[in-house]
């Protein structure tokens, strides 16, 4: 636009009539002209010169300046006139038009909507020739970002009056240009594979259409070029150098093929590792123990990383909230070593001060606060804050949970700020599936995980399958009478065909228990239930006839659970230990004896990958001389058991070749985790299933079932998703060749 400044001056006018005073005129008025959106008083504030100041062209010239960079107006002109003894300045201004609407053309493969939610210009925004450009360049890195690397963009502005016009985004999109190959330079210590492995982006496979990758994006390729220095850093390679990538595409546009040079430089040795800052000898003795960093082994920047929020760990686990710890790093390129020396500063210890609650509108304050490892007035803890994120993170109540510390160096104190974002906490489920067991099911289940606001679940449920329905009212209170008592009922009705037998059960269970410290629980449940068998066939086996009519079951189960596990939805390292006992036959027609140990690791592999370990030992027996139902029996295999093999078929049979469960099992179960998209919250899996359910007369060990497979997880908004593909590794006659097994729940 061009720009037009015209000032008039008078000055030779008003020397004549003050030639007897020798002085300029004074500014005795100001005024706006031209101004028809924008205010009077926001051009004023840009203005410097004022009312009784004797006029200055310097001034003047300034004022223009500033007006213009207000961004609103492509013209200011400036006239004086003689005005009550002496001037008037009056600024005129000229208002750029009005953005009436705001639209694109050429795109094909993003709609309106979407293309609007990166542009930050809309109708009714001042035509600023900067804006609109910044945004046109908002759009191409949008484009580059989904692979459209050639795509063009060309804003139109199209006058519609004097005040308003209308800003077009002319698109071109062009092909889609999908990674080739990505190629080093230079790199001898460490190989292609490896290197790309660290890198966010890679080359297109053909299961790149479900995690989105195979595109170059610019902001990404910049972290990738960090990743391989942190990698080179990690093998010792201080000097290394990464260089911007060069880019080379195919005759059609379609492909590219990205060269990264690499300048490795030597490799470093430790020579040293030192410490400084500390208090006392016990202290030093304490900090080395934590240090990971050796004396001749290859310099790691991670091992250092990792040394450092080890030390702090320490320092901030004991009050001292302000804690730091700064390595020093002294390469020495002669001998090619390295030394490191951590200098601590432990500053002062502090206390709690303030826990504010914030963001809960429906959950009731208690619930939260209760959930706090710390009170206020005790001594400042790192790891009992970040405990209380985890606690309250896995109450599945919240979104989000922010915990703001503010220290007080006066005071020594740090207040906590709580701020949670709710969530829905009910549920109303209704849909169908398919059961390896009950073959196609209907399902409807009304949940609500924070009834009340006050941490009280309650499930009502129903299922109908083709050979089982199941009816349950669920009630749990995780802090009976605001204490960490857990209090718990069970009413339910279910009834399912088997082979041999139908089986109509009606039960009511009742659960007390209580933590101790932060990893252990114990409860007891008892367990009053009225089962009839009908429908037996009359060629079944003897152990099955023996269960017809109705029978009384009387139980009381014993459980303590050690859980030591980083989240309950989805664990990357801890553990979980649990046994449990239950005893039947203090009242009824059944008795037996039935425990369960189950041991299971959580053990993080490379950055975002878990191997998860699971070992369970089962044993029971009859007591008292009364009936040891079969439906009460350890049946294995099956989705949480032994996969690949259909249910209980890693056990017991009865001479039809049918499942009847066993009295003793050994399952162990080794799954390797892996991110397949991360946004979506997709994982997937390999296992081994080892186990074998037995009876009277088998020897416990033998005849072991081998299954292994693959499967996902999807942490589903209503819940994690678990499919798995098993294949029976040591098939016998009459067993499942291969099996897919589907749930919907929580993981073990």
């Amino acid at each position: 636009m061009k720009r037009a400044v015209v000032i008039t001056v008078f000055f030779i006018f008003m020397f004549a009539l003050n030639s007897f005073a020798q002085e300029l005129p004074v500014v005795t008025a100001i005024e706006i002209k031209g101004l028809k959106r924008i205010e009077e008083a926001a051009v004023k504030n840009k203005i410097s010169l004022k009312l009784g100041e004797v006029i200055s062209q310097e001034k003047i010239s300034e004022d223009i300046k500033s007006i213009y960079k207000m961004g609103y107006f492509e013209d200011v002109k400036v006239d004086i006139e003689p005005f009550e003894g002496g001037v008037k300045v009056i600024y005129t201004v000229k208002e750029k038009p009005t953005i009436v609407k705001v639209s694109f053309e050429g795109n094909k493969e993003y709609d309106e909507d979407r293309l609007k939610e990166v542009v930050a210009i809309t109708a009714g925004a001042i035509a600023d020739v900067t804006l609109i450009n910044d945004n046109a360049l908002k759009l191409k890195a949008f484009y580059e970002s989904e692979g459209y690397y050639f795509a063009k963009i060309v804003p139109v502005i199209k006058k519609k009056t004097e005040q308003e016009v209308e800003l077009t985004y002319v698109i071109d999109e062009g092909n889609k240009v999908k990674i080739k190959e990505i190629k080093f330079e230079g790199n001898k210590a460490i190989s292609s594979r490896k290197i790309k492995k660290v890198m966010a982006t890679s080359e297109r496979k053909f299961y790149s259409f479900i995690t989105g990758s195979g595109f170059y994006k610019k902001y990404e390729m910049m972290q990738d070029l960090e990743k391989i220095k942190d990698l080179y850093y990690d093998n010792g390679y201080l000097k290394v150098s990464v260089g911007e990538p060069k880019l080379e595409f195919s005759q059609d546009k379609k492909w590219m093929t990205i060269t990264i040079p690499i300048s490795e430089g030597p490799q470093f040795k430790i020579s040293s590792v030192k410490l400084a800052g500390y208090k006392d000898n016990k202290e030093e003795q304490e900090l080395k123990k934590l240090i990971k960093l050796k004396p001749g082994e290859i310099f790691s920047k991670a091992k250092m990383r990792k040394d450092v929020e080890a030390i702090t760990s320490f320092y901030s686990d004991r009050g001292y909230a302000l804690a730091s710890v700064s390595p020093d790093v002294l390469p020495n390129e002669e001998k090619l070593t390295v030394d490191v020396t951590y200098n601590v500063k432990p500053g002062d210890k502090f206390t709690i001060g303030r826990v504010n609650i914030s963001g809960n509108v429906k959950t009731v304050d208690k619930v939260i606060r209760r959930e706090i490892r710390v009170d206020e007035g005790d001594e400042y803890s790192a790891s009992k804050i970040q405990k209380s994120k985890k606690r309250l993170e896995d109450l599945q109540y919240f979104e989000t949970v922010d915990i703001n510390q503010k220290p007080d160096p006066d005071k020594k104190t740090v207040d906590l700020d709580v701020n949670v974002k709710e969530k829905p906490t009910g549920f109303l489920t209704i849909g169908g599936g398919y059961s390896s067991i009950d073959n196609l099911i209907g399902m409807v289940d009304v949940t609500q995980n924070n009834l009340f606001g006050r941490g009280y679940s309650l499930t009502l449920r129903g299922e109908l399958g083709g050979r089982s329905s199941y009816y349950t009212i669920a009630f749990r209170d995780p802090w009976f009478m605001d204490k960490p008592l857990l209090f718990g009922f069970n009413v339910y009705r279910q009834k399912r065909e088997y082979v041999n037998y139908t089986r109509d059960a009606t039960g009511l269970s009742f659960t007390f228990g209580k933590r101790y410290g932060e990893d252990w629980s114990a409860s007891v449940t008892y367990d009053i239930e009225k089962s009839r068998v009908t429908d037996v066939a009359t060629d079944a086996d003897t152990v099955i006839k023996d269960m017809e009519g109705n029978l009384l079951t009387s139980a009381v189960t014993f459980q303590i659970i050690n859980d030591t596990r980083d989240s309950y939805i989805d664990p990357s390292t801890g553990r979980r230990y649990s046994l449990s006992v239950t005893t039947a036959g203090l009242g009824g027609d059944t008795g037996f004896w039935k425990s369960l140990l189950d041991l299971g690791w959580y053990l993080p592999i490379f950055e975002e990958s878990t191997l998860h370990l699971r070992g369970r030992i089962g044993m029971s027996d009859t007591l008292f001389g009364k009936k040891y139902p079969l439906y009460e029996r350890f049946y294995v295999g099956g989705l949480d058991t032994i996969r690949g093999v259909g249910y209980g078929e890693a056990g017991p049979k009865d001479s039809k070749n049918e499942p009847i469960g066993a009295k003793r099992a050994l399952i162990f179960n080794i799954e390797y985790l892996f991110p397949i998209v991360s946004e979506m919250k997709l994982k997937g899996l390999i296992f081994v299933d080892i186990g074998k359910g037995y009876n009277e007369g088998e020897k416990f060990g033998s005849d072991i079932k081998y299954t292994s497979g693959f499967g996902f997880r999807w942490f589903s908004p209503l819940g994690p998703v678990k499919i798995d593909y098993g294949i029976n590794l040591n098939r016998k006659e009459g067993e499942s060749k291969s099996k897919i097994e589907f749930g919907f729940g929580s993981f073990f």
